[in-house]
């Protein structure tokens, strides 16, 4: 089943693409590679739905969320650059970046909220991913999670 179907299969409805906060694009292709640029929690109208650091203001379930809903605003611009989430061949690359408190050490956990939602939607052979999960002193407008992405695609 491709990722299309399996989006509606589990009734996951994407967001509108979000609109840059910068001077850059959301998405750029070379080739078959499809580089997405830095995404956070951000609802439709440009509103965070979520700010502060986890491991002080947010708990690792909250942070966890957050990098889902993070993921469903990078499908929304895959789908909006590409035509079809049917078009990726491959997960390659993930940077996880959270805005953390200060001896806070369970980045990998929180990332894993975007990472379990590209298996759900692509399944294991495309979904799962190379990756790297960190921690910052500081994210745009206080926004606890970003993340940015490479994807092989046809």
């Amino acid at each position: 089943m491709g990722a299309e179907a399996t989006l509606k299969e589990k009734g996951i409805t994407l967001p509108p693409p979000t609109t840059p906060i910068g001077n850059y694009v959301g998405a750029v292709r070379t080739g078959n590679l499809l580089y997405l640029s830095g995404h956070g929690p951000v609802r439709t109208g440009g509103t965070f739905s979520v700010i502060g650091k986890v491991g002080r203001d947010l708990t690792v379930e909250q942070g966890y969320a957050a990098a889902r809903e993070v993921g469903l605003n990078l499908l929304a611009t895959t789908r909006a650059a590409l035509g079809s989430l049917d078009r990726v061949k491959r997960v390659v690359k993930v940077l996880g970046m959270v805005h953390a408190a200060d001896g806070f050490g369970d980045h990998p956990k929180v990332i894993n909220g975007f990472s379990d939602l590209m298996v759900e939607v692509f399944g294991e052979a495309i979904g799962k991913h190379a990756r790297s999960a960190v921690g910052m002193a500081g994210l745009p407008v206080g926004i606890p999670v970003e993340i940015e992405m490479i994807l092989e695609v046809e």
